[in-house]
């Protein structure tokens, strides 16, 4: 096999490979031969069929697989012997190859770039804590007794923000009613949420038997594209008055939620809230690491990695433009400029996915079976009743293993820095904690 490097420019190699055609005749030969083994013809007697007639029947079959196999062989050695790291799927191209001539073909591949190690006792990050505090745990207890209250006819009055009107309504567009609009016997919250801005609001004061017009606008993004941005008015008509009575907050409450007592009620809320600060905690001290990383990572990154990942960001970017789904910050933009802006957000992406492998590859990092078994069990307890389906898809798929795999690895590696940075504990409050999260 001759090797001629032909471009070597930055992260991108290019060779010819040539494969001697005595070698590709000698591979097809062996592969007839074990062919003939096995052929039945009537006339001939099992392995005496004449080679003429093997080759007649399979030649061509036999000589693509060979040639398949022969660029796959010679591109393996140039990766091995080269000591490349392809950042891709090398790509390749039939150069030349006559029956009886060899096989030239040209080998591009865009290696991994080298990645210097940052110094990580140079960052220094600030985590910020949280603790529960009885006005967390009362806020809490106050939701779980609203999500639990029952309602009960009220006396005729006039409708006080958080009573609940039953209602009819009807609904017009430029005098004309549109799908979707009306309702019969529909409890409304006065002042509550679920529907559109302003609608809930106008029913405080009515009574029951009163009917009222009412105007309102739906939002830009309303899901309905005929209705998004319009005006409307509605005709309502309230039934009936009920209030919303909440339960004793008691021992006994506490028991038809499945605790023993109201003691342990407000300890598995302390506990739940502690989970999400320090879920807030977690997600606030990564995205600065990460940041942090950003800044010391100045390597080139394999372009054809960037393109994928750009190409993925922008589908979903299109899918929302179509459905009118940008964000604010978005929505102004021209398309050149919005594209500039995400392939610099899929560069930063792939820099920093190549950093940390490269730091748990370095440092040894590894998932181990178990930790692999166990999230994908936790994967399998959300599909009740088909646990066995998905068990067998992930053995079957290792992609789909590997989709487990990598927030597991990644979650080390951040572990693995966060103990070598120099980093400061620093306690807010929740509010504040959250701010900080979404920030970050």
């Amino acid at each position: 096999m001759q090797v001629t490097e032909v471009a070597n420019e930055g992260l991108k190699r290019a060779y010819t490979v040539v494969v001697p055609a005595a070698a590709i005749a000698a591979e097809k030969d062996k592969r007839l031969a074990e062919l003939a083994k096995d052929m039945k013809i009537p006339g001939f007697r099992p392995g005496k069929v004449p080679q003429k007639i093997v080759q007649a029947r399979y030649g061509q079959a036999v000589m693509g697989e060979v040639l398949e196999a022969s660029v796959q062989d010679a591109t393996g050695k140039v990766v091995e012997e080269r000591g490349l790291r392809p950042a891709v799927q090398p790509k390749i191209e039939l150069v030349k190859f006559d029956d009886g001539a060899d096989l030239e073909f040209r080998l591009d591949v865009e290696v991994m770039p080298e990645i210097p190690m940052p110094d990580f006792a140079s960052i220094t990050l600030t985590r910020l804590k949280a603790e529960v505090g009885e006005e967390q745990i009362s806020k809490t207890l106050e939701t779980i007794q609203s999500r639990n209250a029952t309602l009960e006819d009220a006396e005729p009055r006039a409708a006080a923000k958080g009573d609940v009107l039953v209602c009819d309504f009807v609904g017009r567009m430029d005098g004309t009613e549109f799908e979707g609009g009306a309702a019969q016997d529909m409890p409304i919250e006065v002042a509550g949420q679920g529907f559109i801005p302003g609608f809930t609001e106008q029913l405080e004061g009515m009574a029951p038997g009163e009917e009222r017009v009412i105007k309102v606008s739906f939002p830009a993004t309303y899901g309905a594209a005929n209705l998004a941005g319009k005006d409307a008015e509605f005709t309502i008509t309230a039934k009936a008055l009920k209030t919303s009575v909440k339960p004793a907050l008691d021992d006994e409450f506490a028991k038809k939620l499945g605790l023993d007592d109201l003691a342990k009620l407000r300890e598995a809320i302390t506990e739940s809230l502690q989970r999400e600060y320090d879920g807030l905690s977690r997600l606030a001290i990564k995205r600065r690491l990460l940041d942090a990383l950003a800044e010391r990572a100045s390597f080139t990154v394999p372009e054809a990695m960037v393109e994928g990942e750009f190409a993925e960001i922008w589908q979903r970017v299109e899918a929302d433009m179509k459905a009118g789904r940008l964000d604010g910050e978005d929505a102004g933009k021209d398309e050149d400029t919005l594209k500039g802006e995400y392939r610099t957000i899929a560069e930063r992406r792939i820099r920093l996915g190549l950093l940390l492998s490269e730091i748990g590859r370095t440092n040894n990092i590894q998932v181990g079976r178990d930790e692999l078994s166990k999230a994908m069990m936790t994967e399998v307890q959300r599909y009740p009743g088909q646990e066995k389906q998905v068990i067998e898809y992930f053995q079957k798929n290792p992609q789909a293993m590997e989709q487990l795999r990598s927030p597991l690895f990644e979650e080390k590696v951040v572990d693995f820095m966060l103990e070598l940075a120099q980093v400061t504990d620093e306690t807010v409050t929740p509010e504040a904690l959250a701010e900080a999260s979404q920030k970050a």
